[in-house]
């Protein structure tokens, strides 16, 4: 019996493992299974492969006001292109990405039933948005939250100063991790490394974020992965074997 409860075990793992892997979040405009999309349009183009959004989708991330969610990055006076193109790589990423499963929280929102939390972002994607962005301005900390939406798209709530993002986020981590309410975290690891998820890459070169969904699914010591489903479904797995055995 305990080398059959090993073996199920296993297996119980791995299924957890892989249901972390090649998946859409439940969220507004996300497709419910990731697969080719041939014309996704611009900075999203890195996704044609096997992505989360459609064609359509992908456009309206490069929209000012686009209707996906009738947010205004130009709140604070026009955003430098530089900038701004950082804003749509991570809305592409967000939208387009199969390799966020790992980090999927369920939320009570009423525009979607599960967000990212924690994503592990690499250390350069953090630095160089701070670095492009450091001069544009905004009134608010966290753009998730408490806008004045009277108008139908975001405007600074009553008595929000700008201010430049160099002031509103001291460093690469403030900016990373606090504008959308910890969706991301800032780390040290670098590009390349396997530990961290990429913005940015060459598609010819294939999708690194894979091999990083893949390391966090299977846990590791230094960083394991936020999810508790792999040690959940191995607590209700030996609570029925424990059930069904003759000693119990």
């Amino acid at each position: 019996m305990a080398s059959l409860w090993a073996v199920l075990a296993l297996l119980a793992l791995s299924s957890a493992q892989d249901s972390l892997l090649n998946i859409c979040m439940d969220a507004q405009h996300h497709k419910s299974k990731p697969g080719p999309e041939g014309q996704l349009y611009g900075q999203c183009v890195l996704w044609k492969d096997n992505a989360c959004c459609t064609a359509n989708t992908s456009i309206e991330a490069h929209r000012d006001q686009s209707y996906l969610y009738g947010f205004n990055w130009d709140h604070c006076g026009a955003m430098a292109q530089r900038c701004k193109r950082h804003f749509i790589q991570d809305t592409c990423l967000y939208e387009c990405s199969p390799n966020l499963g790992p980090w999927i929280d369920q939320t009570d929102s009423s525009w979607r039933r599960q967000r990212i939390l924690n994503v592990p972002l690499c250390r350069e994607d953090c630095e160089q948005w701070w670095e492009d962005c450091r001069d544009a301005s905004t009134c608010k900390v966290n753009w998730h939250k408490g806008w004045n939406w009277s108008t139908g798209t975001n405007q600074c709530p009553r008595g929000a100063m700008c201010q430049k993002f160099k002031y509103v986020f001291p460093t690469p981590a403030d900016l990373c991790e606090k504008l959308w309410s910890h969706s991301y975290r800032y780390t040290t690891e670098r590009r390349g490394g396997g530990r961290c998820i990429q913005m940015w890459f060459d598609p010819i070169e294939g999708n690194p974020n894979v091999a990083v969904a893949q390391y966090y699914a299977r846990g590791s010591a230094a960083d394991p992965p936020r999810s508790p489903a792999p040690l959940a479904l191995l607590a209700l797995l030996g609570s029925a074997l424990l059930g069904a055995a003759p000693w119990g």
